[in-house]
């Protein structure tokens, strides 16, 4: 039998599983004849081994028979085609395993522009954030230990499955500051700035004030600027869905400042793929939140977005725009995941419903109600992507078209085959408006085997002009600027 490209991780996870197994057996056996009677029992233990080895070769398997039929750039832009939902038994798992970068390897950038490592030897840089004297703050992080929102073997399988595609690292639990000094694009200050948080990702600075989003709670530290370092301990501003959570599905909380600072925003994912641990667990969920820092309150500004991470105001018209990463499990060419602008009140359609009114048949009960009122999003990203950075641009070292765009990181596919993004997207902005064509500016990230030499996360534009990458898989914070 050949092997579909969607088994191939799922193969490789299983081969080691079943060999380690029979090793076991093999010296099961050679041991046998020394073993007493009551010992005798003990190779009970196997067969269970035994079945899990091949209830992984299983879904190694039944993985294989759904791929997409449509190119990915057929599900982007601002009309994606949206084809018939493909349900299947077990889900289409294809991920690029982790194997990070050797050495004098580097993305590709695009055709205008050069590439290079701000700073390199980070633990899983996920996020980052620009302060305004230009050091680079970088969150270290990964989500909370043990609280996946999958339960049953599927989750068992899928944290596997996770962990060789470079996400199941311990979170270092720490924010470091980066500093280029002398001018020359790679920052020679790479220290500790906060240490001790719990999954932190979201930054935002307000006066003197920092805030950092950890998985459970909106926290605020005193700043000085030029500080290499904060000591001073965090004083909490507010609990975040996730606090004591038995489940915690999409841990991370992207935050960012309205103009004058009288109020946060707080993206929060959902705690389900669609809803299926039931509505008790979603409150406050698959939305932005609008906290008032003076007194920690918080409100529901825009609701129905699955994952909303990257949030960042456009330049021109001061409107709020979310990337928001999809449902899955209905098909490789199913769902789109979009850059949108969020409109205060308004509900995008999750879990029951996906680009406007299109019904997602496995939400029960459902809610036609809600699907009536479901806003489309601006603009498709293509489907299964993982947009997880969104930085509009600002600066003046690129060239004039990119100015007012939006940069955005895709992380990159587990439920597609062939797989779909990891990659940095540019989306031109016309009339306040995403339009296409959407464009690569940074490749390169999966190698010609298949294998993920670097994942794209967060993206920020620094005080020079030059636009940042953190790559969770590679380790690196890369620069992106126009070639010489």
């Amino acid at each position: 039998m050949s092997m579909q490209p969607c088994s191939r991780t799922w193969f490789r996870s299983a081969q080691s599983r079943s060999a380690r197994v029979q090793s076991a057996r093999s010296e099961s056996a050679r041991s046998e004849s020394a073993r007493s009677e009551s010992s005798r029992a003990r190779p009970a233990l196997f067969p269970r081994a035994r079945c899990v080895s091949l209830a992984l070769l299983l879904v190694a398997l039944v993985g294989c028979g759904e791929s997409a039929r449509l190119a990915t750039r057929a599900g982007t832009g601002p009309d994606p085609a949206l084809p018939e939902p493909v349900h299947t038994a077990l889900p289409t798992v294809n991920i690029a395993p982790a194997v990070g970068w050797k050495a004098g390897e580097m993305p590709t950038p695009a055709a205008g522009f050069a590439v290079n490592a701000f700073a390199t030897g980070f633990e899983h840089p996920r996020w980052l954030y620009v302060l305004p004297n230009g050091d680079v703050l970088v969150a270290e992080t990964n989500g909370p230990a043990g609280k996946s929102g999958i339960k049953g073997l599927k989750g068992k399988v899928m944290s596997s499955v996770m962990a060789k595609a470079g996400a199941g690292v311990p979170s270092p639990e720490r924010i470091r500051l980066l500093r280029d000094a002398d001018g020359d694009g790679v920052a020679e200050t790479n220290t500790v700035f906060l240490q001790g948080l719990h999954s932190p990702f979201g930054m935002a600075l307000v006066g003197d004030t920092l805030y950092v989003a950890n998985a459970n709670a909106l926290l605020k530290f005193p700043y000085t600027t030029g500080a290499t370092s904060i000591s001073a301990p965090g004083t909490k501003v507010a609990d975040l869905p996730g606090k004591g959570d038995e489940l915690n599905h999409h841990w991370t909380k992207s935050l960012v400042a309205n103009a004058d600072g009288s109020r946060l925003y707080v993206g929060v994912g959902s705690n389900s793929n669609a809803g299926e641990n039931g509505v008790e667990v979603e409150a406050n969920r698959a939305a932005i939140l609008e906290i008032d820092p003076a007194t920690g309150a918080p409100r529901l500004f825009a609701s129905g977005l699955r994952n909303p991470v990257g949030l960042d105001w456009h330049p021109v018209t001061g409107v709020l725009h979310a990337v928001v990463n999809e449902r899955d499990e209905l098909g490789s060419d199913l769902v789109p995941d979009y850059l949108t602008s969020v409109r205060e009140g308004a509900f995008y359609g999750w879990p029951y419903s996906y680009w406007g009114q299109h019904v997602d048949t496995r939400v029960e009960p459902r809610n036609p109600v809600l699907v009536a009122s479901a806003v489309e999003p601006d603009f498709a990203l293509g489907s299964h992507v993982a947009p997880l950075g969104l930085a509009f641009y600002d600066g003046a070292l690129l060239p004039a078209r990119y100015r007012n765009g939006a940069f955005i990181g895709l992380h990159g596919s587990w439920n597609r085959d062939p797989l779909s993004g990891y990659k940095v997207v540019f989306v031109p902005f016309a009339d306040g408006r995403p339009v296409e064509p959407m464009e690569d500016v940074l490749t390169g990230f999966v190698n010609d085997g298949g294998d993920a030499r670097g994942r794209p996360v967060g993206v920020a534009v620094a005080k020079d002009g030059a636009v940042l990458v953190a790559d969770d898989v590679g380790n690196v914070v890369w620069r992106l600027t126009p070639a010489r």
